[in-house]
């Protein structure tokens, strides 16, 4: 990130503009909108800037820029046809430390004019640090699309009523108050111009703040990309006190949990287990009787080898609110990314999910002689560090040992690799590959599919 986002106050500060064409007139259009008192330098300027010093709503001086023109301002745009005046305007504000913007420049910028939705006081402000204005713009018109008109009028009641709320509500609870009132009839009697039933609203919001309920929510992410996150996996992050975390849960999806929220790394490794499974149940049920919104947040799905069975569990026994939100497994995530579908009319009509994770005693126990059967597809979580072992499982159970496999690395995210192989050689394939965890293994006859369904990474070949 080159740029800092940052709002400017405007209000009674002097800023200069360089140039009154009709880019000069667009930026105008803007900067016009706050208290600024805005001076334009130009020996010749559009109809439409003329008009607005007609109308006194900036001073026009009709003459060349001098250098002593950026004195004492807060803000510079630099908006003439000459680039080489253009860039003298910029060189002299960076020597004072004024931001300045020049027109169709980003070299020479040290602020640029973002994209804006304009709720006023609520502004989205959207920039592509000058590289694609196109995309700000279209960014813009679905924003525009997604919130109300009357947003700016909810954001004044909140505004007028914040210090009420902070006086009567202790802190801890003033963000679950506000949401409320956001998510309830409080914003939309605002919207509709009903004061006293919003004020109503924002009351009974306080009164229910004073006894907070805390709650868990169960939260898939997924394979680990975050547009693959359920739109209410995402409001939940958003809206949480607490986040317990995987270790497999990356950092883009992090990303998406409240920035102010309290995060809690409880993942495992193999043979490595920091916090044990009971103080994970714990720390949820402690966090959710102190009244805060808890989210356990999974790589994968709770229910599919995620334990979310046994947390909810010892929840329900707690009598501690909670619920559970699906994620996208990793087999199917995998199947999908790699090109090698889990079912197939004419190669496996049933698919069977184990873990290859060995027990506390080191030993691998599974159902070989049904895991060897043909017309299936058997998907192995956690089964690269046995992998070897399970082939010879396998084959001593009698499964053909030119039977195809394929484990997938890193499945659909942007770095994945697949190998595929056979039975009888996979395991010294994916040490040549070098292949690391987190990796699933997929076994049957649709691995062949994928020489014509892969779509998605790097394939490494038997």
């Amino acid at each position: 990130m080159r740029y800092y986002p940052v709002f400017l106050d405007f209000d009674d500060a002097d800023v200069l503009v360089v140039g009154g064409g009709e880019i000069a007139a667009r930026k105008l259009r803007l900067i016009l909108r706050t208290g600024a008192r805005v001076l334009v330098v130009a020996p010749e300027v559009c109809d439409e800037v003329r008009a607005m010093a007609a109308q006194g709503q900036l001073a026009w001086q009709p003459r060349r820029f001098a250098d002593d023109d950026i004195d004492r301002q807060r803000y510079i745009v630099a908006a003439t046809a000459d680039a080489a005046v253009n860039r003298h305007v910029a060189l002299l504000a960076r020597g004072q430390n004024i931001p300045v913007n020049v027109v169709d420049d980003p070299d020479a910028c040290t602020a640029i004019t973002p994209a804006i939705v304009d709720r006023d006081p609520v502004l989205v402000a959207i920039g592509t640090e000058g590289t694609a204005p196109v995309i700000a713009r279209r960014l813009r018109e679905r924003i525009e699309a997604l919130l109300s008109p009357g947003l700016g009028a909810v954001a004044r009641f909140i505004r007028d009523h914040r210090e009420r709320v902070k006086t009567n509500v202790p802190e801890a609870q003033r963000r679950r108050v506000w949401e409320q009132f956001l998510d309830g009839a409080g914003a939309a009697a605002v919207e509709a111009g009903d004061v006293s039933e919003a004020i109503d609203a924002l009351q009974a919001a306080s009164r229910q703040a004073e006894a907070p309920t805390g709650h868990v929510a169960l939260v898939g992410a997924g394979p680990g990309a975050p547009d693959l996150l359920t739109l209410r996996a995402v409001r939940l992050m958003q809206d949480a006190d607490v986040v317990l975390h995987d270790r497999l849960v990356p950092a883009p999806v992090m990303e998406l949990v409240r920035r102010d929220a309290e995060r809690i790394n409880v993942g495992k490794q193999q043979g490595r287990h920091p916090v044990p499974q009971e103080r994970i149940n714990q720390l949820l049920i402690e966090h959710a009787r102190a009244g805060k919104r808890v989210v356990r947040l999974k790589g994968g799905d709770p229910f599919i080898f995620g334990r979310g069975g046994e947390e909810i569990t010892d929840l329900a026994a707690a009598g501690v609110s909670f619920e559970v939100v699906p994620g996208v497994t990793a087999a199917n995530a995998c199947s999908a990314y790699a090109g090698i579908p889990l079912t197939h009319r004419d190669h496996a009509q049933s698919v069977i999910f184990v873990t290859g994770h060995r027990k506390a005693d080191g030993d691998l126990t599974l159902p070989w002689e049904t895991l060897a059967r043909p017309a299936q597809t058997v998907v192995i979580y956690m089964g690269l560090g046995s992998l070897g072992e399970s082939m010879q499982a396998l084959i001593a159970a009698g499964c053909p040992k030119h039977r195809p496999v394929a484990v997938v690395q890193d499945g659909g995210l942007p770095g994945q690799v697949v190998v595929t192989g056979q039975v009888q050689t996979i395991a010294s394939q994916v040490e040549d590959a070098g292949l690391r965890s987190p990796a699933l293994v997929l076994l049957g006859d649709v691995v062949r599919l994928r020489d014509k369904l892969a779509w998605f990474g790097k394939q490494v070949r038997a």
